[in-house]
Formats: structure tokens, C-alpha cells, sequence
């Protein structure tokens, strides 16, 4: 009897734990109603007459106003401009109903009214997460960032509801180049909507022209409620746009016994010819480039290259004052031919083939030349590079971007020898405010692998070198004129991470500053080659540009041996 009696207390135990379980879950959604129906309904009423004040004394006179009543009171006080108080009542409401997206609508329209646009897109992508097919809040959102000079994070969100209508597409101020070439770049349509992904397509096809140097897409308000799309570009004709500008691009690096002759955009069909010579007794170089759009169409690029080297090289361990580890003059001719297909905004490729002829002279081999290097001859190479768009978040003006290149060569020497080259990077690119270019990162992972026998001067090499991209910044590619001083491999991996600040500008000059991080490691077979540990290089840059001609100076620190390294290089 006893356990009958346990047993039957313990049931009414749970079922009086039940109905207060009921009891508690009905509470919550009578909590949210408000205290008296009647008030709401009023309240609507009043905001359809605009009466502010009237809803402002309703509210307040209430004990324990609900979110409803938050939200209309917040409205009144923001029309009473009020907006602290508004403010507040708006984030009450949204504590008691987290799912309403009616909150943070309202509190970026505060923020909107107060001018203070970042933090309204704040509020709007947080209602957006809450739905994000909400045409008010994606509408509202692409003004926002169209008011902060954000293009495209202004199409993105403008997109979802099928704006904006662009009504002409025009240069300003007209180019020189030729019309017909410059509207097929343009792959937007007058008189529709302007697609985000169309607008990237035409950046990269009107840059690929290379006559641009300077471009930028806006978009004008009309009276009618659309847009007129305009493109601002410095465009690049002849050697100049004046004779100083010309002189100044000749000769900009006479101190290093080398002029530029170049010449873009003849007779306005974005054709260029882009040379070097360079008298250097140690490494003299002539190159020219010949580079234009097939058939009038910006999709597809040529260009033609004729490279001449006559070089001295002296290999030594570029961290020590150490003795000779090989030397040899090279001298090689080398034809390259190939075509680039800018395919949208995302993604591109290249492809082409070289003949090179190559000869080595006053071979010293020490350590680090094996007659496997010294391979001469004639020599037929294949091209190839892809690169594509990972991922752009256009509302955080952030950008990252990959891309792959192959080589595939023969070299009739004695042996003959086949070898390929393998190379891989990641970039990004970002401007953390939300407008204008006042801070600036940019970052690059690289790496290479070759694999055959390759000639000694289809090595990497990893130092700041004129005829060299893969830079360590406090590694000089040169010891008395002669190249040799970096380190050398047929394997690499390297990290360049740098951080500019504007510091002056105007119409002639831009000069910008910050410090850079270069992390870099090659290794090779041969015991004379390679930088056998990680090399970490620290330094501080200044570019500057200056009637449109780009000149960068870097101070660099070698944090493994502790030298020192100054450059002067035009980009």
C-alpha cells in the first residue's frame, strides 16, 4: 500500500510540473501582446495622422509597453527628432522580439538621417540576415554604400531589386581611342538594369586595353530617377600627354643606364610598343613589346616580345660577404608570341610559345654550376596562365584572387633536355574604410616547383632585381653591377604582405607610406644554390607617383643576418 501511495503522489507531482510548464510557455507570447489592445489601435490610427506627440504621451503613460508599442513609439520620436530617445526605444524592441527585422530597419534610418553610413549598413545587413529577400532594406542598403562611393557593394544589394536603370554608357572626358573598340569593351546595354557582374566584366576588358592607367566607373543621378554610367580614365597616347611627361618616361631610369621608349594607343586602336635598353657594361638588355586587341575586339589581346641579353652573372650567398660560388656571361635571344582572352570580370588566360637561343661564356662552375645548368642552345617553350577570382566581398572592399602558370620546354643541347615550371600564388587586396584609398593592404603568396633539368637561367631567384618579380626586399640582386647575389633555386616559397597610408596628394603628386613583411625559402640539389633556411625580410616603402609615372623606395632589414638594403624601382 505504501508503494501504491508513493507511486500515485509522484503522478500528481508530474502532472502539477506539467501544467505549470504550460502554465510559463503561455506567458511568453502574452508578454509580447500589448497590456491594452485598444491603445495599439489607436497608436496606428495616429501615426496615419502623423500625430507624434499624442503617440510619444500614449506610450509613456503605459507600465510595460510592449515591442509593438516600442516600435511605433519609436517612429514618433524619430519624426520628433528625437533620436537618442528613439534610438533607445527601437533597441528596447528589439530585445523583446530579436526575429523583427523592423528594428534595425529603423535604427540605419537614425544612423542614415545622422550621416553616419557605416553604421547604418551595419544595422541593414543585420535585418538582411533576418530576410534577406526584404526589397525596402536591400534597396535602402545599396544607397548607402552608393552614398559611401562603394560601386559595387551599391549594385549587389541594388541588383536584388532590379536597379539600377542605367540610361547611357559614356567616357568622360571622350578618349582619343577609337569608339567602336571602346563600346565593345563596354558589355553593359543602355537603357536596362546594371548588373554588378557586367560592370566587373567591362573593368577588366577596358584595363586590358592598357591604355588606362587610371580608371573609374560612376554612376550620375538623372531627374528622371535613373542613371547615366560614366567612365573617368587618364588615358595614356603617344609617349605622352605632354613633352615633360614624355621626358620623364624615357629617360626615368637613366641613373640606371636604361631608357624606356614607349608609345601607346597608335592611331587610336589601343595598340602599344613598349621597349628597354639598357647600355649597363654588366648586364646590357634590349626588350620590346608589341601588344594590341585582335580584329577591334577587347577580349582578345597579342603581344609579341623580342628579349636580347648579354649578362654577367657572379654567384655568391647574398647574406654573407662569402667568396665566388660560379660566374658565367649569358647570352640569349628569345621570341615570345601569345594571346590573352579576357573572359569577365572573374577569370582570364593567356597562352603562348617562345624560341630562345642561349650561350654560356667564362663558365667559372664552383659549387653551384652543374653541367646540367649549362645546357645551350636552342630551346622551344610553351606558356600558359590562368587567373581567377576566388572571392570579392564588395561591402568590406576586400579581394582574392589566384592564378596558375605553366612552362613546358625542350632544349636541343648536348643532351637534349625537357623540363617544365610550375607557379602558384594567392593575392588579396583590401582598403579597410569604407571609401577612398587612405589605408591600403595588399598581400601575395607565391610558390614554384620545376621539374627536368632546366637551364641555369630559368631558375628562380628570390631579391629585388630589375629583370626579377620574386622579391625579398632586403636581398639585392646585384654585387657590382653583376647579377648573382640573391638566392637561387629551382623550388621556392615566398610571402610579400605590405601596408601603404597616403600621406600627400594633389592633381601632380601622390605619395604614399608603410612598412612591408617578405617571408621567402628556395632550395635546389646543388650545394652552391638555394638560401638552405627561411628568410625573413622587414622594411618600411615609399611610393610615389608623379605625372603618372610610379617610383617606389624601400628600406629593408634581413632579420636572419642583419644587413641592411636600399632600393630605388619604377612600377
Amino acid at each position: 500500500m505504501d508503494a501504491a501511495r508513493l507511486a500515485s503522489a509522484r503522478r500528481q507531482q508530474m502532472k502539477a510540473a506539467a501544467v505549470l510548464l504550460i502554465f510559463i510557455g503561455l506567458s511568453f507570447p502574452l508578454r509580447a501582446q500589448t497590456s491594452d489592445p485598444d491603445s495599439l489601435v489607436r497608436i496606428k490610427q495616429l501615426v496615419a495622422e502623423e500625430r507624434w506627440q499624442e503617440i510619444v504621451r500614449i506610450v509613456e503613460a503605459e507600465a510595460a509597453p510592449s515591442a509593438d508599442l516600442n516600435y511605433y513609439y519609436g517612429i514618433a520620436l524619430a519624426r520628433l527628432e528625437r533620436w537618442g530617445d528613439a534610438e533607445n526605444a527601437f533597441e528596447r524592441g528589439g530585445t523583446q522580439q530579436p526575429r523583427d527585422k523592423r528594428f534595425p530597419v529603423e535604427l540605419a534610418g537614425i544612423r542614415f538621417k545622422q550621416k553616419k553610413y557605416g553604421e547604418a549598413a551595419d544595422h541593414l545587413q543585420r535585418a538582411l540576415r533576418l530576410d534577406p529577400a526584404d526589397k525596402y532594406a536591400n534597396d535602402f542598403l545599396g544607397s548607402v554604400y552608393f552614398l559611401q562611393g562603394n560601386l559595387e557593394a551599391a549594385l549587389k544589394y541594388w541588383n536584388r531589386v532590379s536597379k539600377p536603370h542605367v540610361e547611357k554608357v559614356q567616357p568622360d572626358p571622350p578618349p582619343k581611342v577609337d569608339s567602336e573598340l571602346l563600346d565593345r569593351a563596354f558589355v553593359i546595354a543602355p537603357a536596362s538594369v546594371l548588373r554588378l557582374s557586367e560592370l566587373q566584366t567591362t573593368e577588366a576588358r577596358v584595363s586590358g586595353l592598357n591604355i588606362f592607367p587610371d580608371q573609374k566607373f560612376d554612376l550620375e543621378a538623372r531627374p528622371d530617377g535613373k542613371f547615366d554610367l560614366v567612365l573617368r580614365a587618364r588615358e595614356r597616347n603617344g609617349w605622352g600627354a605632354n613633352k615633360w611627361q614624355g621626358l620623364l618616361s624615357l629617360f626615368r631610369g637613366l641613373p640606371f643606364q636604361t631608357v624606356y621608349p614607349e608609345f601607346y594607343n597608335l592611331g587610336g586602336r589601343a595598340i602599344n610598343s613598349v621597349s628597354l635598353y639598357r647600355w649597363d657594361a654588366e648586364k646590357r638588355r634590349i626588350w620590346t613589346n608589341l601588344s594590341g586587341p585582335f580584329s577591334k575586339d577587347p577580349k582578345w589581346r597579342y603581344q609579341l616580345d623580342l628579349d636580347l641579353r648579354d649578362e654577367n652573372w657572379e654567384i655568391r650567398d647574398s647574406s654573407h660577404d662569402a667568396a665566388l660560388l660560379g660566374g658565367l656571361k649569358l647570352r640569349k635571344q628569345a621570341f615570345t608570341a601569345g594571346v590573352t582572352s579576357f573572359v569577365n570580370g572573374r577569370w582570364n588566360w593567356s597562352t603562348g610559345v617562345e624560341l630562345s637561343h642561349r650561350k654560356f661564356l667564362d663558365v667559372t662552375p664552383g659549387t653551384a654550376l652543374t653541367p646540367q645548368l649549362l645546357g645551350q642552345g636552342f630551346q622551344l617553350k610553351h606558356l600558359g596562365q590562368l587567373n581567377y577570382v576566388l572571392a570579392r566581398v564588395p561591402e568590406r572592399r576586400f579581394i582574392i584572387s589566384s592564378g596558375v602558370s605553366t612552362q613546358f620546354g625542350r632544349t636541343w643541347s648536348q643532351p637534349s633536355q625537357t623540363f617544365a615550371k610550375l607557379q602558384a600564388s594567392l593575392e588579396t587586396h583590401w582598403f579597410p574604410q569604407a571609401s577612398g584609398d587612405d589605408y591600403e593592404m595588399q598581400g601575395k603568396i607565391r610558390a614554384g616547383r620545376t621539374f627536368g633539368e632546366v637551364p641555369f637561367d630559368e631558375l628562380f631567384v628570390l631579391g629585388v632585381e630589375r629583370d626579377n618579380d620574386l622579391w625579398l626586399r632586403a636581398h639585392i640582386g646585384t654585387r657590382d653591377g653583376r647579377k648573382g647575389n640573391a638566392p637561387m633555386g629551382r623550388n621556392y616559397f615566398l610571402s610579400n604582405w605590405e601596408f601603404d597610408k597616403n600621406i600627400y596628394s594633389n592633381s601632380f603628386i601622390n605619395l604614399k607610406l608603410g612598412p612591408f613583411l617578405d617571408i621567402g625559402k628556395i632550395t635546389d640539389s646543388s650545394s652552391g644554390l638555394g638560401s638552405q633556411k627561411w628568410l625573413w625580410d622587414f622594411g618600411v616603402q615609399a611610393k610615389v607617383r608623379v605625372l603618372g609615372q610610379r617610383v617606389a623606395f624601400s628600406y629593408g632589414k634581413d632579420l636572419r643576418s642583419g644587413s641592411n638594403a636600399f632600393y630605388v624601382s619604377f612600377r
